[in-house]
């Protein structure tokens, strides 16, 4: 019944998320101006507060059905939803503040305005998330139920039928696979939904039986039948997705690109080659590394009399380290060793009890406080405070020789702490595992994840038994 009534469902939602805007309207003007929790001046009547509210909410309505919010999402991840939400909200909050500039309504209160924005992220956010719950616990019990066909029952289809059941909340039922080459699967895979026909029974099968999306995993020596398949699809009015046959060969979770008008199938996608993306973490780098600077002068400034006082030698130890684009940089530490030639410095490990570091050093070295001077390659744009950690070049020309992927972690600017050393991945740690983590990271950076690493490093990662 549902699935049938899409339309309605929009209409529903529209109406719902209309609803809520103006409740919280409500509840934030008692908040406001008749509790007592707030000093409250009412310079206005209740009527043109009302007036700005329902123009407030209508825009709401009207920006997210423009940017495809009310669209079916039964795929998407609820985080999709609350980005969507802020950003729906911030762009009516915006237009409303110019409404009221325009109109030279400088009366309205400012505060409350600030708690009815605040308030609608959460109260839709919280309604949306308690409607997927609800959707969720009916499509496990078999309610609200979308059908697929798969096309091809080969490993691709095997592979996609075998994800689909992993996720129930979903509400997906497999209807069938049509296969040219098999009749039914092999003895391992009988548990699997069965082989009901050929190709040319797909516009059979079509008008049998409720099918709504049409899966085609067929190799790519079957792409002569790709035009027919969706021809005879699209005339049923059924949706047709398709899994390439390549896909097991990408290194990563490709997303669709464009260059010069032409779609194209990126192999890795990093949030972080966004401008926008890239100028929220410089900003935010630049404003906790200057900080951090201040913060931990003093410590600093104690660190450079320990050193002074324990070991001859400079303050400072620079050591050369391969960065963003696989360009080279020097990296600051305060010197934990005896000073030593470079070419030792640069091609041996530190290891557990090393005769070269010094008692201070030693310190230094566990507690993290040798890499304060870090944040001053921050600053100069060499380093970021998240990141995957930098290495030497001479440990990198080995390591991109024999660990895969390893020279990913050069597509974002290296960090003082990233996801592995959070993860307690430092020192004396398998190499293959770090790389795990910071490609983790690359493919999956959010701001609110940089700021997880750092509370993580910060309450676990300091003290670290790896750290010699």
């Amino acid at each position: 019944m549902l699935r049938q009534n899409q339309r309605f469902l929009t209409q529903l939602y529209m109406l719902a998320d209309l609803l809520c805007t103006l409740l919280v309207f409500l509840t934030a003007y008692w908040i406001k101006f008749e509790s007592d929790w707030l000093t409250h001046v009412k310079s206005i009547p209740f009527s043109t507060y009302l007036v700005w509210g329902t123009v407030y909410s209508f825009s709401a309505v009207l920006v997210g059905f423009y940017v495809q919010f009310y669209s079916p999402k039964r795929r998407k991840n609820f985080s999709y939803d609350v980005l969507k939400i802020i950003q729906i909200q911030t762009v009516s909050f915006l237009g409303l503040l110019s409404l009221l500039y325009f109109t030279n309504e400088s009366d309205v209160s400012r505060q409350f305005l600030l708690i009815f924005f605040c308030m609608n992220i959460v109260a839709v956010s919280a309604y949306r998330y308690g409607v997927k719950l609800i959707l969720s616990h009916f499509r496990r019990k078999g309610f609200n139920k979308r059908f697929v066909l798969i096309i091809g029952a080969g490993s691709l289809g095997r592979g996609f039928y075998q994800n689909l059941q992993q996720h129930p909340d979903l509400g997906y039922e497999v209807a069938g696979f049509l296969d040219d080459y098999q009749r039914e699967h092999a003895p391992d895979y009988s548990h699997m939904k069965p082989i009901i026909g050929t190709i040319d029974d797909l516009q059979m099968m079509l008008d049998k039986g409720p099918i709504d999306e049409v899966i085609m995993a067929l190799p790519l020596d079957a792409h002569g039948k790709y035009a027919q398949i969706i021809d005879i699809c699209e005339r049923s009015g059924v949706k047709t997705l398709i899994i390439p046959d390549y896909f097991d060969l990408l290194p990563a979770r490709p997303y669709f690109d464009n260059f010069a008008g032409i779609p194209l199938i990126n192999v890795r996608d990093v949030p972080l080659d966004e401008l926008g993306n890239r100028l929220l973490k410089r900003s935010f780098d630049l404003l906790f590394s200057l900080l951090a600077i201040i913060l931990t002068s003093p410590v600093m400034l104690f660190i450079v009399l320990g050193i002074k006082l324990t070991s001859p030698g400079p303050v400072l130890f620079k050591q050369e380290r391969m960065g963003l684009d696989r360009k080279s940089f020097y990296m600051y530490k305060f010197r934990s060793m005896h000073v030593s030639a470079s070419r030792v410095s640069d091609t041996q490990w530190t290891v557990e009890n090393d005769p070269r570091r010094t008692v201070f050093g030693s310190f230094l070295r566990r507690t993290s406080l040798d890499e304060l001077p870090q944040f001053f390659n921050v600053l100069f744009g060499q380093m970021s405070v998240v990141g995957p950690r930098p290495e030497r070049p001479y440990f990198v020309h080995q390591f991109k020789e024999d660990i895969p992927k390893y020279m990913i972690k050069h597509q974002i600017r290296p960090g003082i702490t990233g996801w592995a050393q959070a993860n307690g991945l430092r020192g004396d740690t398998s190499i293959k595992e770090r790389i795990m983590h910071d490609i983790f990271y690359i493919e999956n950076w959010t701001f609110i994840f940089d700021l997880k690493i750092i509370v993580k490093t910060i309450v676990k990662g300091l003290m670290n038994k790896n750290a010699y």
